[in-house]
């Protein structure tokens, strides 16, 4: 069992555009078995490849005790709208209202390449945005605005030493 350390804001990996994956190898396997390790610890809904400085297309989930991986995701099918509290391990100690669709499918494959599609709704759904966010370089304070995303900014650099 590997439980990699996490990538903390401001490792250039969390805002690069990560690679899609191109081979299915035993080096992916071991990659999603170090994601799947990780994102076991407790209190963790998603892990990406970035935040184990990994810069390819692939996160690990653990949502209602079902831990799971998809790589080179697409997302589509967006539905409704959730506003609730989001956090992120990349970036320790914040979180904040956080709107997203409340449904979503993502369809990828799995680690050895076969199609994959997740119908996810609620908490699952905003794991999965999450996530897909990471591995385009993104993170969930990029999705705040106003007052809020102000605070947040200014939250992060009190806590976050650059």
């Amino acid at each position: 069992m590997t439980v990699r350390p996490i990538r903390l804001y401001g490792d250039p990996v969390l805002r690069t555009p990560s690679d899609p994956v191109t081979d299915f190898d035993a080096s992916l396997r071991e990659i999603v078995r170090d994601l799947e390790d990780t994102v076991r610890e407790p209190g963790r809904a998603g892990v990406a490849g970035p935040q184990i400085g990994i810069g390819l297309r692939v996160f690990s989930y653990n949502v209602a005790g079902q831990v799971g991986h998809l790589i080179n995701p697409v997302l589509s099918d967006f539905d409704g709208e959730q506003e609730d509290d989001e956090a992120c391990l990349s970036l320790p100690g914040l979180g904040y209202s956080t709107k997203r669709a409340m449904s979503v499918t993502a369809r990828g494959f799995d680690q050895h390449g076969e199609p994959v599609v997740i119908a996810g709704t609620g908490f699952l759904a905003r794991a999965l945005q999450h996530e897909t966010d990471h591995l385009d370089g993104r993170l969930y304070i990029d999705t705040l605005v106003g007052d809020v995303r102000r605070q947040a900014l200014r939250e992060l650099r009190r806590v976050v030493p650059r």
